[in-house]
């Protein structure tokens, strides 16, 4: 039986015996305080809740799609189903139509105890901020894990490095670097202009998405599988597309987890690395099945309503058969607009292709294809909030290829040197002018004289009114009255905000609303209010009103129908 000496581990027969002393710290440990990470993390906050506030200060944020939230976070406050008129109405869905049945997001419900503290669309704006500031402490750990060496020689740092007997000591150089990179990391992402879009689009499940997928990155990073999994679980109850997300990482694990060979100094395969994604593989994509073939349906969506990919084919099978007999189908519809493979280089290329350079970038290919393959130009720009849902990935994939380079040493570090450098230079740039500017310019946060008609001609509404409201002035209204989008189809309601002039979604041309107007005084109405082409129009008879519908039980859902113009210009929604 062997005797505890007291010795360290490092003595030998040959060396004198010296007490144990504690281990210094990794360099990464100490780049991680927890001042810079606060200081990173607030500032994150308060620039996206910022760009929130100045949409909402502007009239810029529309029922679509924070009013439909709203609705839906306020139903699970009340402890119902997340049912919402504003979406049900305009979409023709039946009445007992749930947001479950639209995109399958039950995290959502994880929001109400907010709404029971303040009921109004502007905790979504802040709780968005929040959920999206929390990335900031995993993208710095993910940061320093990737410029860290493993202390094992698993290459437990960073999966795709080649293990080398590099131990972490306090080697001030080496410290003064990971402090840096993680910094750099932190203040990179949290103004990213991914984060800046999604938070002038107000709120939407990306909210959840982005520190979830960082999460689970960063997990599997440090081999907590476990804790990896569970975040994956999480993402496939954000949306039913981030199975696919999911899947693609666990292809990713068994990648990193496969054996690297018999030979001497090679490291033999990580086999929970392995179980564990072959189970991401499989679960994910099974998830995201069963919320579109069986939950959606149930919660009376309807399976095939996002289904946007009309030239492969008319359906899933349709499509996968017309691939496989014509693999160039695929290019030629990821080409056949050019803000396609502008978005494309977009992505990537604002990062120098680095990403291109990690195995992590597979996680990617599922949200990329649905954008690209998809013949709805609403997806091709970066003005939305779709590219948060590839920001994680894209950051922590350009990470692990700086990593590498930086552990290769020599030219190579001093490659990965001016590479990252240059990277953090045009992220930040594009983030000011793709809206950091706008944020400390005053002119910004006012609205437009149209805008402000809009909410004086709100504050005309008594409350508990039924309204058909313009789409910008809906959030001011959806917390106190029984308010909808005014649409092509009139609803009869008691009153109707409408602009005459200036055309608003979901109208084609100014002129339908114009003509929807003259409808309506012909038909019962009367002008009540009105200032800079806004009107608001008060029912004063039961005249029916020609074309007048309200959604039953036997509506069929329509699709949205978009503008031309739409779709030409990539950071132009």
């Amino acid at each position: 039986m062997p005797v505890e000496t007291g010795l360290s581990p490092s003595t030998s027969p040959n060396r004198p015996l010296l007490p144990r002393v504690a281990r210094p710290p990794a360099p990464g440990a100490a780049a991680l305080s927890g001042r810079r990470t606060a200081v990173l993390t607030l500032l994150c906050f308060a620039v996206t809740a910022a760009c929130g506030l100045q949409q909402w200060s502007a009239v810029l944020l529309g029922g679509f799609d924070l009013g439909i939230f709203h609705q839906g976070v306020a139903g699970y406050a009340h402890l119902e189903l997340p049912i919402s008129p504003v979406k049900s109405y305009h979409h023709e869905f039946p009445p007992s139509f749930s947001l479950l049945g639209d995109h399958f997001s039950p995290i959502l419900a994880a929001l109400a105890p907010l709404y029971w503290i303040w009921e109004d669309p502007r905790t979504l704006i802040l709780g968005q901020a929040l959920l999206l500031a929390a990335g900031v402490p995993l993208i710095r750990r993910i940061a320093v894990r990737c410029f860290t060496p493993p202390t094992d020689g698993t290459g437990a740092g960073d999966a795709d490095r080649a293990s080398g007997d590099l131990a972490a000591t306090e080697d001030p150089a080496r410290l003064r670097t990971v402090r840096l990179v993680a910094d750099l990391a932190g203040l990179v992402y949290g103004l990213g202009w991914p984060l800046l879009a999604a938070g002038r689009g107000g709120f939407h499940e990306v909210a959840f998405a982005v520190p979830l997928t960082l999460l689970m990155l960063e997990r599997g990073l440090a081999r907590r599988y476990g804790t990896a999994a569970l975040a994956a679980a999480l993402l496939c109850l954000t949306k039913e597309d981030l199975g696919l997300l999911v899947g693609m990482y666990g292809l990713v694990l068994l990648w990193r987890g496969r054996p690297r060979g018999d030979r001497q100094g090679e490291r033999a395969g990580d086999r929970r690395a392995l179980g564990y994604g072959a189970g991401l593989l499989i679960g994910g994509p099974l998830a995201s099945a069963l919320a579109i073939v069986e939950l959606i349906p149930a919660m009376g969506g309807q399976p095939d309503y996002y289904w946007v990919y009309g030239p492969l084919g008319p359906d899933a099978g349709t499509a996968f058969g017309n691939v496989l007999g014509d693999p160039l189908l695929l290019v030629q519809v990821a080409t056949n607009a050019t803000v396609k493979p502008l978005l494309l280089l977009w992505l990537f290329g604002t990062l120098l292709l680095l990403p291109l350079r990690s195995a992590t970038t597979l996680c990617l290919l599922p949200l990329l294809a649905e954008r690209v393959l998809s013949d709805n130009p609403n997806h091709w720009s970066i003005a939305h909030h779709y590219d948060a849902f590839l920001w994680p990935v894209l950051l922590t994939a350009t990470l692990e290829a700086l990593g590498r380079l930086h552990a290769r040493g020599g030219l190579h570090r001093r490659t990965g040197y001016g590479l990252g450098t240059a990277a953090v230079a045009i992220s930040l740039v594009s983030s000011l002018v793709l809206g950091g500017i706008s944020l400390l310019t005053p002119a910004f946060w006012r609205p437009s004289a149209s805008n402000a008609a809009l909410v004086r001609g709100a504050a005309q509404i008594p409350d508990g009114a039924l309204v058909e409201a313009d789409n910008q002035v809906v959030p001011r209204l959806v917390g106190r009255t029984d308010v909808v989008l005014v649409d092509a189809v009139p609803r009869g309601r008691d009153y109707v905000l409408i602009r005459s002039d200036t055309r608003t979604f979901p109208f084609q041309t100014s002129a339908e609303q114009a003509e929807r107007i003259d409808l309506l005084l012909a038909h019962g109405y009367r002008q009540v209010w009105g200032e800079h082409g806004v009107v608001l129009l008060h029912r004063e008879s039961d005249e029916p009103v020609p074309g007048a519908r309200i959604p039953d039980d036997s509506s069929t859902p329509v699709k949205e129908i978009v503008p031309s113009d739409v779709g030409h210009n990539l950071f132009k929604g």
